[in-house]
């Protein structure tokens, strides 16, 4: 977690903030991913575990393209999706960042 934010690239795919480190994989696993949402944002717990399950499940049913572009380079990535909106999010809404992120991702060549 140190590595991806002392050497991660970053930007916004709003309401996320995507960081990103290219590293060797680990144990098979292509990619590795960090949720989190800021007791700042959100007081109640109840609110900042719906924020990360509506980010986890975007990021399941979309992480093929991701995942395939990986293997056939044969790399791994560590990805942090960090929530930087202030108001409880719709899933259309995270799911577009997530889609928007992951395609950025995979179309940077990472």
């Amino acid at each position: 977690m140190d590595l991806l934010f002392e050497k991660g690239i970053s930007f916004i795919a709003y309401p996320l903030r995507v960081v990103y480190v290219e590293q060797q994989p680990v144990s098979g696993a292509e990619a590795a991913v960090l949720i989190s949402v800021p007791k700042r944002r959100f007081k109640r717990a109840v609110h900042r575990n719906r924020v990360k399950r509506l980010i986890r499940e975007a990021y399941r049913l979309n992480k093929q393209a991701l995942l395939q572009s990986l293997r056939e380079r044969e790399t791994g990535l560590l990805i942090g999706f960090l929530f930087v909106g202030n108001e409880m999010p719709e899933w259309k809404t995270i799911e577009a960042a997530v889609v928007k992120g992951l395609v950025a991702l995979t179309q940077s060549g990472v």
